[in-house]
């Protein structure tokens, strides 16, 4: 898998383009960015603003479209190295070393284009101000290269973040990788059977709530399975909970689990390295759950944490998710 060093910034030509961008859930590009039709689901991604890093993910969805470009030039060698000056007039010039012709007005085509948008959110690591510009350019592998994509060598950028004395842990980003690469393709036409009855059975049961965060808008709950349904191709009745996004991928991961016995999240250590995360640690479900959860919640502790002892049996009724022990 390639890793990429994506800018994300204020350049006129980007903000220009009318890409629709947030940094730490998608970015967009178009067929006529250098590098466009390389980008892969599963690599990964680094964002920077032409300043310094912005953080770091591992592309989950690529979704395409096709729209309209406007693209400028200069009028006189039809070059598209050109570039406004705020103080001085005429207000362009052109950077090609054979033309520097000034102008008032670029030359204008409209061309059509497919989009991109690359969907990353489950897996964000924040790492604003972490590297700055020059450090970044040096990891890459055309150091002098000008594009918004250009490749990036991993090993030495994962090295210099998870060492020195902003030393952040990347372990989740093998874990989101193996996910990617070892389940989406298997599982994404089966996943979509049944799975809106599915999700509005849950907000039914729990209402908009996440199990693991508390109250939230129906829009950012996904319908979290307690198995793998990519195995299974079934919706258990208590086979499933409301979860936000990224704490539902985290989930899949392992990155969090839930101990069986006492209903309380268990946060990795290379994930508890976030605050955001860090807080939920220790914290109960704040759903009521019922024997059926359980058990599934046990397996997937198992498979996450290690055996524990068998699960007490409970038949009938829901368990109050603070005092069930």
């Amino acid at each position: 898998m390639t890793a990429w060093l994506m800018y994300l910034g204020k350049d006129p030509k980007r903000v220009g383009g009318g890409y629709d961008d947030n940094s730490a859930t998608h970015y967009s590009w178009d067929s006529r960015v250098p590098n466009a039709t390389s980008v892969r689901v599963g690599d990964r991604i680094v964002l920077w603003d032409g300043e310094s890093s912005l953080g770091l993910s591992v592309i989950e969805t690529i979704e395409t479209g096709t729209g309209t470009k406007d693209l400028s030039s200069c009028p006189k060698c039809g070059k598209a190295d050109i570039a406004p000056r705020k103080t001085m007039t005429p207000t362009y010039r052109c950077w090609t070393k054979e033309c520097r012709a000034e102008f008032d007005r670029p030359a204008v085509e409209t061309v059509d284009v497919l989009t991109y948008r690359a969907r990353y959110e489950a897996g964000w690591i924040d790492l604003h101000g972490h590297l700055t510009a020059p450090e970044l350019r040096a990891l890459c592998e055309e150091k002098k290269s000008q594009n918004a994509l250009r490749r990036l060598h991993w090993d030495e950028f994962r090295a210099r973040v998870e060492s020195g004395r902003n030393a952040t842990p990347l372990s989740v980003i093998d874990r989101a990788e193996d996910v990617i690469a070892g389940g989406h393709a298997e599982s994404v036409v089966r996943v979509r059977k049944g799975q809106p009855a599915f999700r509005a059975a849950l907000l039914t049961t729990f209402g908009e709530v996440c199990a693991f965060t508390g109250s939230m808008p129906a829009t950012v709950l996904e319908a979290a399975h307690l198995y793998s349904y990519a195995k299974k191709s079934v919706h258990h009745a208590s086979g499933g909970l409301l979860l936000r996004r990224d704490v539902h991928r985290l989930f899949d991961l392992g990155e969090i689990a839930i101990d069986p016995h006492t209903l309380t999240l268990d946060v990795a250590a290379s994930t508890r390295a976030y605050p955001v995360y860090d807080r939920l640690h220790g914290r109960p479900l704040t759903v009521p759950v019922d024997a059926g959860h359980r058990k599934w919640l046990a397996k997937h502790w198992d498979m996450h944490r290690g055996s524990l002892v068998a699960i007490p049996a409970q038949t009938t009724g829901l368990l109050d998710p603070v005092t069930a022990q």
